[in-house]
């Protein structure tokens, strides 16, 4: 659309106009998704943010509040704890992330409270001890 609706037309008629136009140009033949239903109108709800979210989808973004990154963050974690190899492996992950759960706590970022507090290492290890199939050596530092 390089040109202006001229006055006295209707914007339907020349909207129409241009569309048929384009047609007679071939210039809606081969469009990506031709014949195919559109993804987003499998959501019936209405998002104002649609093509804030489809473009991070596409771009492989994913934006969270600090606060909430470091729950994911922590859930991961005592996952990672969980499959540990070793007691001392525990130990780091659960040291490392108590550190950025401390660092939060006491630097709230702007966002969700975090609603975390530290874990109790001796727990988690005693946990993964328990969970742990065969013989467990008490220490492997």
């Amino acid at each position: 659309m390089t040109e202006r609706k001229p006055p006295g037309v209707s914007f339907e008629s020349w909207i129409d106009r241009q569309i048929r136009e384009a047609e007679a140009r071939g210039e809606f033949a081969e469009l990506p998704g031709a014949g195919r239903p559109m993804p987003e109108i499998t959501d019936t709800s209405y998002d104002e943010l649609w093509w804030i979210k489809r473009k991070m989808a596409r771009e492989g973004l994913s934006v969270l509040p600090p606060t909430l990154a470091l729950r994911k963050e922590a859930e991961d974690a005592l996952a990672a704890a969980a499959a540990a190899p070793s007691e001392r492996v525990v130990r780091r992950i659960i040291e490392d992330i108590n550190t950025k759960i401390r660092e939060v706590m006491f630097k709230p970022p702007p966002g969700p409270p975090l609603g975390l507090k530290p874990y109790d290492v001796e727990d988690i290890v005693q946990d993964w001890q328990e969970h742990r199939e065969g013989p467990t050596p008490s220490t492997d530092n």
